[in-house]
């Protein structure tokens, strides 16, 4: 009854059942074997609001609970139950007995005795008294058994201090005082023991406290005893003084400590971690020690878990459970000698023979062991020099670790790292502590709850007890407020318990040169940060930030994503920011931070785009930077670069519009172009390129807005937003003749010849095209000139001049050639396979096709590989070879293409057309409706066409 409530029949644990179950066995057992009536029990479970049927609900928890116990111990009389059991088969009753003896012997003057005895009733308290069982005749009882644990507490301090422990007491003492302000008897134990250990002003100091929190609490005054007390103090009353002749110390003997605080009736989740660490301690016996480290950021829930276990691995150590919180997240974290002090007697060890020396300590600790199996819970702690004197070393011993530090040098420790809950587990601990039916109703609300709590427990925690106080909101309420991720730290506080304290716990204990780097690192925006961009944010050498972002992940602040990749918890990012703006001093340095990653990533992606188009002149167009770039060996790691770090640098560009980073942002778009041809990455590029676009227009820099709308014209156009794009670029044109910009004049002309190709505007296209490799010849840039010369072959081809089309291909393949870009041969051979496909030449137009398909697969543009893939389908279809094209079409499909929706159409108009030719009506005209639908949404002319093929299948 002094902790969970549980049954043992021998040594076999017994099924209690429910919570209610358990609350019916616990108000039975409380009756001391006298009967209980059903409305009784129905009080003692519901009290007032008891469910209607609540008497046949008893009925059966007594039918359960008769089949579990043995037999006659549960009886029904009268109405009502009973439990009979045998004579000290009850803790509670065992307590009561010991402190009845124990008062028998202080009576007779037996100090040591009484001692014992009231040591060995606290040492059956488990945590709290009938934990986790509901109902309000458990919260009465529960209150009363604590309020007597209390009392005992006192009755054994001041044997203790007739003993003349004095010294030994302070500290247990403070920390009562502590827990139970309140408290005046331990006040008065307190300050007689501060003045017997020659402490006067410290005595008197705590009346003044106690005196003023009594003021401001409950606005009365120290009773008669505590002022007594410190009238004696002033005068030096020498009755106070300790005795001049103390009793002998009890001999050490056998206690059985059970120290584990009470685990959470909630917990939830963590099944994986909670077999892990079950399984080894459950081979504890038979082994020299089994020690598991768990660690994590604060309020992740190492503790909870821990205790968990522990509680459920007790019968694995019945000589007893030992813990301790060693502080290891404050400013004063607990010394191992004390620890070792307070275990030691925790184990039946008299003061007096407990040694000074902390290797003394620890050398009898372990001999105190030798030969029990004991679990040692070592909470919070610092690092491992910390635990290393803490640990039994005894065979059948364990101890569970939790520290926010990673014990990697805790030799023979097993390592569990602890990351936030699932985002199935978060939602059930906040419907646990939310409720069911209010979670149920708005459960997408609730998902965005736990989300923004970055799925870390106490988060989760306190946004759910907030909400469960304030029975007026809804759960869309919560979620409103913690969308705001300026606010959203300050929302995450309930009581004492708050996210920001618990980061600002560990941001305390960090070295000057780990905190820079800390707050630094928290502002860029993107995912996660590579150890070379975090060098350039830091301004530091490689392996300098290596060594500083290691120590940084060993405290549990920053996570390692992969090998040379860091980030971090989103609520953590969003504390490091808060620290950036409240301790970086001066202020400039954030923005310089900033500044030096946007260099580095444009110097990088600059070097991209060298690697794979030698003799593009872009790269002699964009900002100079201070920051130096990577370097890559081949073409392969430059892609590897640029791919990784797609959500980054792209997150960087949006978070470098203001007025002295502008043009850096928008030319890192330039140099990363190929992100938005590769598919992957296309969506988000048009969401940072529109984002340039209108901070250049608001700041009215028209060099950065012309080259931001034409990048912007660009991925529209392989969305397949056409007229959309056209509008940009028409803009664009317009901001190269004011802003005298040669790579927004070349380049926008060059795109907007294409976009009015997609929409079968040849004419305007084939204008824009001619001015566009004008444009590109004037700026000496050869390689755009090929791509005007590419994208108008194809134009040609469309309007009939299919020779002059593949005479304008072949130019193109021959300046790409002569400028050593590979990448870009593959769309001059792209343009040709379409023009030598219209002549007639299938077999050369497959060749050059099919290596262009090649080109943009080891280059990893999807979008281009979708396109090659269509215009092999377009061959195939012409050869009378319908199968194959058929094949190609659907790799088309699968892949995606240049142009979005609209190529999407013409994908399954061309499929339906093999699939007719094959037989397969029905499929085909299944595609052929789809593809119309696309037209219609996109408002293209090729929808009649479409439509003028589904005619004859309907009317067949």
């Amino acid at each position: 009854m002094l902790g969970p409530v549980r049954a043992w029949l021998g040594t076999e644990q017994l099924p209690t059942g429910s919570p209610q179950q358990r609350a019916l066995l616990a108000a039975l057992l409380l009756r001391d074997g006298r009967t209980a009536t059903a409305s009784e029990l129905i009080d003692a479970i519901w009290g007032e609001e008891s469910p209607s049927q609540a008497l046949a609900a008893i009925r059966t928890y007594a039918s359960r609970l008769r089949k579990v116990l043995p037999p006659g111990a549960l009886v029904s009389e009268s109405g009502g139950y009973a439990v009979r059991a045998a004579e000290g088969a009850l803790d509670l009753t065992e307590a009561e007995t010991l402190w009845s003896a124990a008062e028998r012997a202080r009576g007779l003057g037996d100090l040591c005795q009484a001692r014992s005895l009231v040591s060995k009733a606290l040492s059956l308290w488990d945590g709290e008294p009938l934990a986790n069982v509901p109902g309000p005749y458990a919260d009465a009882q529960r209150t009363r058994l604590e309020e007597w644990r209390l009392q005992l507490l006192e009755a054994r301090l001041d044997m203790d201090l007739e003993q003349g422990c004095h010294a030994e007491s302070v500290s247990e003492l403070t920390a009562l005082t502590a827990a139970h302000p309140l408290r005046e008897r331990l006040r008065e134990l307190l300050m007689l023991a501060l003045y017997r250990s020659g402490r006067q002003a410290e005595a008197l100091a705590v009346y003044a406290d106690t005196r003023r929190l009594l003021a401001d609490e409950l606005g009365v005054d120290p009773r008669p005893g505590l002022q007594e007390l410190q009238q004696r103090i002033l005068q030096a009353d020498p009755a106070l003084a300790e005795p001049s002749a103390p009793a002998a110390e009890p001999s050490a003997g056998v206690v059985r400590p059970a120290q584990l605080p009470a685990t959470v009736q909630d917990f939830t989740g963590r099944v994986s971690f909670v077999k892990e660490l079950s399984d080894i301690l459950s081979t504890a016996e038979g082994r020299v020690m089994a020690v598991s480290a768990l660690a994590g950021i604060g309020g992740v829930g190492k503790t909870t878990l821990a205790v968990h276990v522990a509680h459920a691995a007790r019968t694995h150590f019945p000589d007893g459970q030992l813990y301790v919180d060693l502080q290891g997240a404050g400013p004063r974290a607990a010394e191992p000698e004390a620890v070792l002090g307070a275990f030691l007697r925790a184990l039946g060890t008299a003061d007096s023979a407990i040694p000074d020396s902390l290797e003394e300590r620890a050398a009898l600790y372990r001999s105190v062991l030798d030969g029990r199996r004991v679990l040692v819970l070592l909470d919070n702690a610092r690092d491992a020099a910390q635990v290393r004197p803490l640990l039994p070393g005894m065979e059948g011993c364990a101890a569970l670790v939790t520290s926010r530090m990673r014990m990697v040098d805790l030799a023979g420790a097993h390592l569990v790292d602890l990351d936030v809950m699932s985002p199935d587990e978060a939602l059930q601990l906040f419907t646990k502590i939310v409720g069911e039916e209010r979670v149920a109703s708005e459960r997408e609300a609730a998902l965005d709850v736990v989300a923004a709590c970055g799925f870390l427990p106490l988060a989760i925690r306190i946004a759910a007890s907030r909400l469960a106080a304030r029975r007026t909101w809804t759960v869309s309420t919560l979620a409103a407020k913690l969308a705001d991720e300026r606010r959203r730290l300050d929302e995450l506080q309930a009581g004492d318990l708050a996210v920001e304290a618990t980061f600002e716990l560990g941001y305390g204990q960090l070295e000057p040169v780990q905190a820079r780097a800390f707050r630094l690192l928290g502002l860029a925006d993107g995912p996660d940060i590579s150890l070379a961009a975090a060098a350039a944010v830091l301004d530091l050498p490689l392996e300098d930030t290596e060594d500083l972002l290691e120590s940084l992940v060993d405290t549990s602040l920053l996570e390692s994503a992969a090998p040379g990749r860091y980030r971090y918890h989103d609520l953590v990012r969003l504390y490091a920011r808060a620290c950036a703006e409240r301790d970086e001093l001066p202020p400039s340095e954030r923005e310089a931070a900033l500044s030096r990653l946007l260099d580095f990533y444009l110097a990088s992606a600059a070097r991209v785009y060298a690697i794979e188009r030698p003799g593009d002149r872009t790269v002699d167009h964009l900002e100079a930077t201070e920051q130096a770039g990577l370097d890559f060996q081949d073409d392969a790691s430059a892609l590897d670069w640029l791919h990784a770090e797609a959500a980054c640098i792209l997150a960087c560009v949006q978070q470098s519009l203001g007025a002295d980073t502008l043009r850096r942002a928008v030319d890192l778009l330039l140099a990363a172009t190929d992100l938005a041809e590769s598919g992957a990455s296309s969506l988000r590029f048009e969401l940072a390129t529109r984002a340039a676009s209108d901070a250049a227009g608001a700041l009215g820099d028209l060099h950065a807005e012309g080259r931001a709308r034409t990048s912007l014209g660009q991925v529209l156009i392989k969305l397949g937003h056409f007229g959309q794009a056209a509008a940009e670029l028409e803009g664009a044109i317009e901001l190269a003749s004011q802003s005298g910009d040669p790579w927004t004049e070349g380049n926008a002309l060059n795109e907007r010849g294409i976009s009015a190709y997609c929409v079968n505007d040849y004419e305007v296209s084939r204008v824009h095209l001619r001015k566009a490799a004008d444009a590109f010849r004037h700026d000496g840039n050869r390689a755009g000139e090929a791509s005007a010369l590419c994208n108008l072959s194809r134009v040609l081809v469309t309007m009939g001049h299919t020779v002059k089309a593949i005479d304008l291909a072949h130019h193109g393949m021959e300046i790409y050639a002569d400028l050593g870009l590979t990448f870009r041969l593959a769309n001059a051979k792209y343009a040709l396979g379409i023009g030598l496909s219209h002549a007639g030449r299938h077999t050369e137009a497959l060749e050059q096709l099919t290596d262009a398909l090649r080109v943009f697969g080891e280059n990893r543009q999807r979008l281009w590989e979708g396109s090659a893939h269509y215009r092999i389908a377009e061959v195939y279809f012409s050869a009378h070879r319908m199968p194959q094209a058929a094949q190609h079409a659907e790799q088309a499909l699968a892949t995606g293409c240049i142009g979005g929706d609209w190529m999407r159409a013409n994908a399954l108009t061309l499929l339906g057309r093999s699939l007719d030719r094959l037989g397969q009506l029905d499929r085909a005209q299944a595609c052929w409706r789809e593809a119309v639908s696309l037209h219609d949404r996109a408002g293209a002319t090729e929808a009649d066409e479409v439509r003028a093929l589904l005619r004859p299948v309907a009317a067949a």
